[in-house]
């Protein structure tokens, strides 16, 4: 009966949301997102999509939102991708919140502030490696198929849509906002159903969505869904995922193709939605290793060879921040706590090499405007086949861009060759070498600013215009040979400021050769054209460069570890920063006055035209010791308070459970962590064994205790994929001792089942998402008596931190988790099996003016069979698995700690171990003084 009730109300629901048509700004600003088959345009003007995927809800910091998101923007993406998470917002039918670390509102508001572009991703199915693949998890008891036409199912996500179509609409880039375009649903490859996909787009439409409508193609299907026929969208995009996910071989290159997005519209741009960028630990390798794997190397061949073999003009890359799984949030399958994913920013929001490729690429593409708009061209072989060269021009300007490679990617040798380049300004012999793994776009006939680049083998990472002089960056390798040639009318007057470089000048050309060390700089003025500031950097250098854009232009800066804004004020250019240590400070802006962080620095002109000062790095941390722990015990199945009968008979399950009554968490309305089941029943006195059998989720467990005496645990079932269903999921036997039941006595089972998170519904299939949670059968051998069942879980949602952060423990309930609460004795007790709880206070005193990140270690390496639920003042931030899995280090967001804080841990061990959890540290992971907003 109640899923009938549910499915009634979703239905009753449905008829009475009216769609929300989102009006015009308070300015009245009214954009139009047009696009070709080239590119994105807006009010005409074509715009490159380079998008890093953010996610929101794993990170429980609204203030760290806008600290990764500046991070993005300064890395040269125009724009984020992101998703929104159904079962996040929404603990039950008919409930959502959308406040504290779920104000979406606030996320898009940020995004306007920082000019990034949206891709609006609200799924209703997103994966994304979180529990349910986003969906709430009170779905699984509504009937019929989700990712379909089913009427309960529409019902369902018209309601999730019909509160946050109106958000985002709000925010579109016709509205004066950010989103740019909308994402519907995630990888819809197989079972599809095109009344589906068509009905999400008229519910956006109905919103008042007007930007282009996009989906992302993925493996599993075929890569032509919803290009045209029903349910079509306007830019079908595709996943691709070259390098697969074995982080434990980081040497693997291109295990899951070549990388080249597919064109499958005729008339809309190329997208390249989901770009593999980081990797799930499927192998338990750590993300380090997955970073490896993701790293630089790979950035450089396949992102650059996509660009030019596909011409794509809208990118996503996943993931660049990773984030988090904190609470319930992991998926069961294939990750843990961390969703570092070897990103480009760091779980605990540090900056890593491949961000500095992210920006050496990122810069060039939101640079060179010609790229939005290309055609291939055959305008260059390289003299050696070893090296792979491919050309795409634009047709407007003639500007032509040229990859080169090693024809083998994997190729670890350098090597080199000449290109044959009929360039626009006339067929030019440049020479060209590559290390192993490496890529190269190379320009020429570009207008860069006021001069004429005729060609260059070395890259271009940005340029800008400062106070009538062009300053432009190029780069590459330490130690390669470079060259580059302009056009000017005559001989121009070329001053070296610093670096050896050799220059000549002939039949209106002039040379500069050198070699990539450290930084040359060169001026260039007269030939009938702007004064030029050439910058020729190695790979290390350029990544010590900035380009912010202001209100008068755009500016430069080099030396700090990150520049997140600047603004010109008369003479004066204040920027915010961040220092990781002492550096000097170097800018390119139409200035005479610098200061930092609100403070004046003092500075010195060059001879580059720039301003020269030095920034001081962050003072050190010191870091309290966790010590003075105290301890309390959650006995079995204690508390007489808040158990419910579990007596139901009929479940919307298709998998069906081995003995009644139905036992299934969800059915009763638990759905995230531990639960506690109560049976009790008659005894013969010849009870033998008792077996269970339980569904978990990977690396889940259950414990059982007979009239309070313990039993033993086993492992739960995991991941039912397809027909034919395992019939005898999680099994445990356990044996009764003797002499524990007597006959006619009440004899009471005691259970405790883990719930590692809901399955994803990748296969659109019930089968897989619908797996039920908890008690599959229990069965008492010499016993015939009926079972009597109590079920105890979580509480209804804690309305800050929200429906995912607790499960059912004893202590959970009763708020053991928060700070303040009372009953703990100071001796901390030996761990037994069961629950314990341990506890303890510490200070930060942190400085002032800085970012610092904090962890938490896990000293403990000996297998004991424990596993620990942390809550830092209330927040639960992860679960440690002693002899599981590769974590032994969990991040403490900052926007969670306070000056003053608990740390409290729930400890389930399935054996008697000595002791307690062992040691524990804290420990800094990231350092900087800051220019952000503070978080404490």
């Amino acid at each position: 009966m109640r899923v009938l009730a549910v499915a009634l109300l979703l239905l009753g629901s449905m008829a009475a949301i009216t769609p929300v048509v989102a009006a015009p700004d308070a300015a009245g600003r009214r954009h139009e997102v047009t696009y070709d088959r080239y590119s994105l345009k807006v009010d005409g003007e074509r715009v490159v999509l380079w998008s890093g995927e953010f996610h929101y809800f794993r990170l429980p910091s609204p203030e760290l939102w806008r600290d990764v998101l500046e991070k993005i923007r300064a890395a040269g993406f125009s724009g984020v991708s992101l998703y929104f998470h159904w079962g996040y917002h929404s603990p039950s039918p008919g409930v959502y919140d959308f406040t504290g670390v779920r104000d979406v509102d606030r996320l898009l508001r940020m995004a306007d502030e920082l000019g990034l572009y949206v891709v609006a991703r609200p799924g209703p199915y997103i994966n994304a490696e979180t529990s349910g693949g986003g969906f709430p998890a009170w779905l699984k008891a509504v009937p019929g198929r989700a990712r379909s036409s089913d009427p309960a199912y529409t019902a369902a996500y018209t309601e999730w849509l019909g509160r946050l179509n109106p958000i985002i609409a709000r925010h579109q880039v016709s509205r004066g906002g950010s989103v740019i375009a909308y994402n519907v649903e995630n990888e819809y490859g197989v079972n599809v159903d095109p009344a589906y996909m068509q009905d999400l787009q008229d519910q956006a439409r109905a919103a008042g969505i007007d930007v282009p409508i996009v989906h992302n193609n993925c493996c599993g299907g075929d890569l032509a869904n919803w290009s045209s026929g029903p349910g079509a969208v306007q830019i079908p995009g595709v996943d691709d995922y070259p390098q697969t996910f074995n982080c434990q071989d980081p040497e693997t290159w291109g295990g899951w193709g070549n990388g080249v997005t597919r064109r499958l519209n005729e008339t809309a741009p190329v997208y390249a939605a989901e770009y593999q960028a980081g990797a799930i630990d499927l192998n338990n390798a750590g993300y380090d290793k997955c970073r490896e794997l993701t790293g630089p190397d790979y950035m450089k061949v396949f992102y650059k060879s996509n660009v030019v073999e596909s011409g794509a003009t809208m990118f996503g890359y996943y993931m660049t921040f990773g984030g988090t799984s904190w609470g319930w949030l992991p998926q069961p399958n294939d990750v843990y706590t961390s969703y570092d994913y070897g990103a480009a920013i760091t779980e605990s929001r540090r900056l890593t090499p491949k961000y500095d490729e992210f920006k050496r690429q990122g810069y060039f593409m939101t640079t060179v405007a010609p790229l939005a708009k290309t055609d291939p061209a055959a305008v260059v072989t390289s003299a050696d086949p070893a090296v792979h060269a491919a050309a795409r021009s634009n047709p407007d300007t003639g500007t032509q861009f040229v990859l080169v490679r090693h024809a083998d990617r994997r190729t670890e040798a350098d090597v080199a060759t000449t290109l044959d380049w009929s360039t626009p300004d006339g067929r030019r012999q440049v020479p060209v070498r590559l290390r192993g793994r490496d890529a190269k776009i190379l320009v020429a006939g570009y207008d860069l600013g006021g001069q004429r680049l005729v060609w260059s083998n070395s890259e271009i990472l940005t340029h800008v215009g400062v106070a009538g002089r062009d300053v432009a960056v190029l780069y590459g390798r330490d130690g390669e040979q470079g060259s580059t040639v302009l056009r000017y009318a005559s001989e121009p007057t070329v001053r070296v400021l610093d670096g050896d470089v050799r220059t000549t000048y002939d039949d209106g050309d002039l040379r500069l050769d050198y070699r990539h060390t450290g930084l040359a700089r060169v001026l260039v003025s007269g030939g009938g054209r702007p004064p030029a500031l050439l910058l020729l950097a190695t790979d290390e250098t350029a990544a010590r460069f900035w380009r912010q854009d202001t209100a008068t232009g755009p500016v430069l800066v080099r030396g700090p570890a990150l520049v997140r804004s600047a603004e010109v004020a008369g003479d004066r250019l204040a920027l915010r920063a961040d220092t990781d240590r002492a550096t000097d400070v170097e800018v390119f802006a139409p200035v005479r006055h610098l200061s930092v962080g609100g403070r004046p620095v003092p500075v010195r002109r060059t001879d580059s035209g720039s301003l020269l000062g030095s920034l001081p790095g962050p003072h050190d941390v010191r870091l309290p010791d966790l010590d003075r722990w105290e301890y309390r015990a959650e006995a079995p199945g204690m508390g007489e308070s808040g158990w419910t009968t579990a007596d139901k008979t009929t479940t919307a399950s298709p998998i069906k459970p081995k003995t009644l009554p139905v036992l299934y968490a969800d059915e009763y309305g638990h759905h995230n962590g531990n639960v506690w089941y109560r049976g009790r029943f008659t005894a013969t006195g010849a009870e033998k064994t008792v077996t269970v059998n339980a569904i978990t989720g990977k690396r889940g467990l259950y414990l059982v205790w007979l009239n309070g005496r313990y039993l033993g645990s086993a492992a739960g079932g995991t991941q039912a994929d397809s027909e034919p269903v395992n019939p005898d999921p999680g099994r445990g036997d356990f044996t009764v001792p003797a002499g524990l039941l007597a006959a006619g006595r009440q004899a009471t089972l005691t259970v405790l089942v883990e719930n590692m998170g809901h399955n994803d519904d990748w296969t659109a299939d019930d089968v897989r998402h619908k797996q039920p949670r908890g008690l599959y059968g229990v069965v008492v051998d010499g016993s015939t008596a009926p079972i009597a069942w109590q079920i105890r879980g979580s509480k209804p949602m804690d309305g800050e931190r929200g429906p995912m952060n607790t499960g059912g423990l004893y202590g959970e309930r009763a708020g053991w988790h928060l700070p303040g609460a009372g009953g703990w004795q100071r001796t901390p007790g030996t761990l037994t099996p069961g629950v314990s709880w341990y506890r303890t206070n510490f200070r930060l005193d942190l400085p002032r003016g800085h970012d610092v990140s904090l962890g938490l270690r896990f000293e403990d390496t000996t297998a004991r069979g424990y596993r620990v639920l942390i809550f830092v003042n209330g927040w639960n931030l992860g679960q440690y698995l002693n002899g599981v899995g590769p974590q032994r280090e969990f991040v403490l967001p900052a926007g969670v700690l306070r000056d003053h804080n608990t740390l409290t841990f729930a400890v389930i061990a399935t054996e008697a171990a000595q002791g307690d959890p062992g040691k524990v540290s804290l420990v800094t992971l990231g350092n900087h003084r800051t220019g952000a907003a503070a978080v404490r």
